[in-house]
């Protein structure tokens, strides 16, 4: 039997472009955009418009959520849906009242809201106009941004988290091509990477000016945390890893929670010429402004090995001159979405947080497992029996179980995610819900793990 600390916090997560529906929205934000211009570049050619129609069905899905056993859910704020004049901060009072609404009927049905301020939805406006946050002013918007659902929402919403995935924003659209506005710049995504660090430390300002040292309120960021591991004990592939930790966690981790970046990783910036551009008075913010809780996204390792081409080779900057990718021999892998399944990382997470960033209280913010074509495990009634779905919960549970067992500060686990929703260019290709969307229809069932998380959630442990 694996049993949980007491008030450990059963959730699932989502966002608010993933879900909603572009009902009755102002703006648009880059996804929004990107689909008008290139509809073929995402699966099966189905966009952002209607989503899981939670604009409009919300009442209903939080019931289900509920019926699931979901005691809190983490979504987004859509900036432009939120926001009329993106300068004065002026506020959509459609958009306000709907999330009010949410809010509300959250409470209603048991679910604790915890509110996120970006999941990768920048204003469109503000991406052709400043560049997003490759624009300093950019931050300050989103301060003002933050600021405005505090006060909005801060009456009755106590969880809040300034980003999701930061990394994300940087990989798809400055690196790789997977996000607008598909720039491959690695020089600007540094940038960039250091405009979201003081972006959020600029939110969490805001928040402490409303808020002072009220401690039944906290503020923190969501980062997906994919531990580096080398291909083998050489010297060559560890220095491979260290690299790819220092950038692929660290740029983000250590200011988010000791207020500094590595000392390393600014002295290879450096020596390349490829430093952000940064001010005292911006690293003293940084340092004064560092988060009161954690959220880890986790889903799969990051293993590499030492680069076939030496970084010393004639060419454009990019983090991947230090190191390749590993594909392990007989990893476990979800074929699906293309992920290694490896469990044991979620402990290693554990004991890095317990042991290098002050034990600080953290949760499982996103884990869950993508699979396309879940019709094929329907039963004569209609349900989908993803057992494979509650294998993969019940292997990382172990694996946080023996972390939170050995000290580390875990208070929750949200799955990704309670029901179906879209994800940006793979549209519905691989399914994560505990609840089934129909997206023809939009008639939402709970699945087999929906049942299962439910018995998991009001008994605090499974076996």
């Amino acid at each position: 039997m694996y049993t949980f600390p007491k008030d450990f916090i059963w959730g699932a997560a989502t966002s608010g472009s993933q879900s909603e529906g572009n009902f009755k929205k102002r703006h648009q934000n880059v996804f929004d955009y990107w689909y008008m211009q290139a509809p073929n570049e995402f699966y099966a050619g189905v966009g952002p418009d209607t989503t899981s129609n939670f604009y409009n069905d919300y009442e209903n899905d939080l019931k289900l959520m509920h019926q699931a056993g979901i005691k809190a859910l983490r979504t987004s704020i859509q900036w432009s849906r939120l926001i009329a004049d993106f300068e004065t901060c002026e506020v959509d009072q459609k958009g306000a009242d709907f999330y009010s609404r949410v809010i509300d009927a959250m409470l209603a049905n048991g679910i604790t809201p915890y509110i996120n301020l970006c999941h990768f939805d920048m204003p469109v406006e503000l991406q052709h106009k400043y560049g997003g946050f490759e624009s300093k002013h950019v931050t300050d918007l989103f301060a003002g941004f933050a600021k405005k659902c505090f006060e909005l929402y801060g009456d009755r919403v106590d969880h809040w988290f300034t980003f999701n995935e930061p990394k994300v924003i940087l990989d798809g659209g400055y690196l790789y091509q997977f996000h607008y506005p598909l720039k491959v710049d690695g020089p600007l995504a540094v940038q960039v990477a250091y405009n979201l660090n003081l972006a959020s430390a600029k939110a969490i300002k805001a928040f402490r000016e409303l808020y002072g040292q009220d401690k039944s309120k906290k503020i923190g960021t969501i980062l997906n945390l994919t531990p580096a591991y080398p291909a083998s004990d050489s010297s060559a592939d560890k220095e491979a890893a260290e690299f790819a930790e220092l950038w692929a966690n660290k740029m983000f981790l250590e200011p988010a929670v000791l207020g500094h970046y590595p000392q390393k990783l600014v002295e290879i910036l450096e020596r390349d010429g490829v430093l952000w551009e940064q001010t005292p008075a911006e690293l003293q913010l940084l340092k004064e402004q560092t988060v009161d809780v954690l959220g880890v996204n986790f889903y799969h390792p990051f293993r590499v090995k030492a680069p076939a081409v030496s970084p010393a080779s004639l060419q454009p900057w990019m983090p991947d001159i230090y190191f390749d990718e590993y594909e392990m021999p007989g990893r476990v892998m979800n074929v699906d979405k293309g992920w290694e399944i490896y469990p044991k990382a979620l402990y290693d997470i554990a004991v890095n947080i317990r042991d290098n960033y002050n034990n600080i209280e953290w949760f499982v913010s996103e884990n869950g497992m993508g699979v396309s074509g879940e019709e094929r495990f329907m039963d004569k009634n209609g349900v989908v029996c993803d057992d494979y779905r509650i294998e993969f919960m019940k292997k990382h549970l172990k694996a946080l179980h023996r972390g939170i067992k050995a000290g580390s500060n875990c208070h929750g686990y949200f799955v990704w995610t309670g029901i179906d929703c879209w994800s940006w260019k793979n549209a519905y290709r691989n399914r994560y819900g505990l609840i089934r969307d129909d997206i023809h229809t939009q008639i939402k069932t709970l699945k087999k793990s929906g049942h299962w998380f439910n018995e998991l959630s009001n008994k605090n442990s499974f076996e």
